[in-house]
């Protein structure tokens, strides 16, 4: 058997018939309507739960929303999050060190669920990169300025999304 099919093989290759396939397919789709995206121009429609950039967010009187309970921490399978936390002088803890390293994040948004107080989000920004590795390493101030430059957005989408929660 193994014979047979080795000579069917054979003739196949001299026939050059999956050149020829693949060319048939090529006829198929050559007058058809292109469907390239130029990236940087055009955009494709992001679905509504898409979850990228990460940002820290404030209340509205400027206070940084964390009150460094740690549960994204926790929560983090990746173990992408670090916090460090301090009590200040009235009483109330906050975080001192709050970095999440996004080689490692796996963009499962479990850190963004456990939040008691909606200070942690994944935005649907999706357009950045970095260098090197340490160009993906966020401090609690690189979120924070992420946070003060995309709330509006970030709130409209928290708005939203709040019905389906």
């Amino acid at each position: 058997m193994s014979a047979v099919s080795s000579i069917k093989d054979l003739i196949k290759s001299f026939m050059l018939t999956e050149l020829f396939k693949g060319m048939a397919l090529t006829g198929r789709h050559f007058l058809s309507k292109n469907i390239t995206v130029q990236f940087p121009e055009e955009k494709t429609p992001l679905s509504p739960r898409f979850r990228g950039l990460h940002a820290l967010r404030r209340y509205e009187n400027g206070e940084e929303r964390c009150i460094a309970c740690k549960l994204c921490e926790a929560v983090c399978p990746a173990m992408a999050i670090t916090i460090e936390s301090d009590v200040r002088a009235d009483g109330s803890r906050r975080t001192t060190r709050y970095d999440i390293d996004l080689t490692k994040c796996i963009f499962c948004g479990f850190c963004e669920e456990s939040c008691p107080v909606d200070s942690i989000v994944e935005t649907d920004i999706f357009e950045y990169h970095g260098e090197k590795r340490g160009d993906l390493y966020f401090t609690k101030d690189m979120l924070l300025a992420v946070g003060d430059r995309y709330e509006p957005h970030i709130a409209a989408t928290k708005e939203a999304d709040a019905k389906y929660r």
